[in-house]
């Protein structure tokens, strides 16, 4: 039995202790400065806004982790020695390990702006994050968030729901534009202003400046505009958390360096979630993978290496989703914010700009490469296996329906869809018989 220590109680680090319980008796602490228990990150903004409360977002009674043997230590890791293979507490003394994997997450991005430090300055990721926005949000009238990301947009909601006026600083020509493709990005600029956001494109933030009390009354734009406000949310994107490895022997660059199996290049030391980063990414992924249904496969995979099975990590077809105020979106494979040299495309967008198709595939094979989706949802389980397989486009959209996960009485567009394919491929024309031809291909 080997005595397995865990630093960080997000879903890669509980997700790899679930699973090593599942598959060993080995010995498994997990530390957290966060928390007491495990909850869910993507659940934050819902507290603030009053739909749930904390102990509605913790997915396992308190009572599991001791049933479990999943020994829950609370505090604040502040250095790690390899050598003697221990970790030491802040305060708090130390602890001894066999293994040790760091799943110490991601803190918001903070790039030296004068005034960064003050109250009622605050990233949007940790619960303690969540805890400084609803002191220094109390009876605020104007917010100013900075960096055009999924951070900022939930934070904009969360305030958007207390009625404080929100203005929105992206540095970039048009919303998330290093991600999503022109016609998205501007859907969502317009459905940012129809909420009322003082949306401000390629504007930058240059100073946070204080009041008497050591708060924020104001910030000034890298234009020289001084906007009067009592809370800024600094929503810049996220990097790992790993500044208390600095100096240890562990290899860090942006984030702690590992190869296909989580490992870092200290024996017995692994490192999984957002705080990872390949050494050799996989094709068209990231070295860093800040989402959270991949962090959960971290954790899954490396729970089978550290108990026998050594497993690398393969994680199929890329996927994410987020919510844009009112619009949901989904992206299945990989869509590029603008098309490669190989790349075609068909777009569908509905007359009230508020839900769109976007459909990639290779030029000269017709394979699929991705699907994007702004306010229409697709099943995971069958564009998972689009991608897998390889499958035309052609039988892609004659699919469509066998994809569609809106409720029902919801609109349909596949038949829109498809008029746009048979106008770009005239010698291929789809038509309703042979839709129901292939979709019998696809039925077992």
């Amino acid at each position: 039995m080997k005595n397995i220590v865990i630093i960080g109680n997000g879903i890669s680090g509980i997700t790899a202790a679930r699973n090593i319980r599942k598959l060993s008796d080995h010995k498994i602490t997990v530390i957290s400065a966060e928390t007491d228990h495990f909850f869910s990150r993507t659940a934050l903004m819902y507290i603030y806004m009053g739909h749930m409360k904390y102990e509605h977002t913790k997915p396992y009674e308190d009572w599991f982790w001791e049933k479990n043997k999943i020994n829950l230590v609370r505090g604040l890791v502040s250095s790690v020695d390899t050598f003697q293979k221990k970790v030491h507490l802040k305060n708090t003394g130390e602890i001894e390990y066999d293994i040790l994997i760091l799943g110490v997450g991601s803190k918001p991005n903070k790039f030296g702006w004068p005034g960064q430090g003050l109250n009622g300055v605050q990233g949007m990721y940790s619960y303690q994050n969540l805890e400084n926005i609803e002191i220094y949000t109390k009876n605020i009238d104007h917010a100013v968030i900075v960096g055009g990301g999924l951070i900022g947009i939930e934070l904009a909601e969360m305030l958007l729901s207390r009625n404080i006026r929100v203005t929105f600083l992206v540095r970039e020509k048009s919303f998330w534009n290093i991600i999503l493709p022109p016609e998205e990005s501007e859907m969502i600029n317009r459905h940012i202003r129809e909420h009322h956001i003082d949306l401000r494109l390629e504007t930058e933030l240059k100073e946070i400046v204080s009041d008497n009390d050591g708060r924020v009354r104001a910030i000034i734009t890298g234009d020289g505009e001084e906007m009067l406000c009592q809370f800024v949310g600094l929503t810049a994107g996220v990097s790992p958390n790993i500044d208390f490895l600095k100096d240890s022997n562990i290899n860090v660059q942006r984030g702690i360096v590992v190869n296909k199996y989580f490992e870092t290049n200290i024996p017995d030391v692994y490192a999984i979630g957002d705080c990872a980063q390949f050494e050799t990414p996989l094709p068209d992924r990231r070295p860093i993978e800040q989402v959270w249904y991949t962090g959960r496969m971290h954790g899954e995979t490396l729970a089978r290496t550290i108990c026998g099975e050594k497993t690398a990590y393969k994680p199929g077809p890329w996927f994410n989703s987020a919510k844009f105020l009112d619009i949901e979106y989904q992206v299945y494979g990989i869509i590029n914010n603008h098309l490669k040299e190989d790349e075609d495309q068909i777009y569908w967008e509905h007359e009230n700009g508020k839900h769109a198709i976007r459909i990639v595939y290779n030029e000269s094979t017709l394979k699929l490469i991705g699907i994007n989706l702004m306010g229409v949802r697709y099943r995971h389980d069958v564009i998972d296996r689009w991608l897998k397989d390889g499958i035309e486009v052609k039988n892609v959209i004659s699919n469509l329906k066998k994809a569609n996960f809106d409720p029902e009485f919801y609109k349909e567009y596949e038949d829109e869809i498809m008029n746009i394919y048979n106008s770009k491929f005239p010698n291929d024309q789809l038509n309703s018989t042979s839709k129901r031809g292939l979709l019998a291909v696809f039925t077992n």
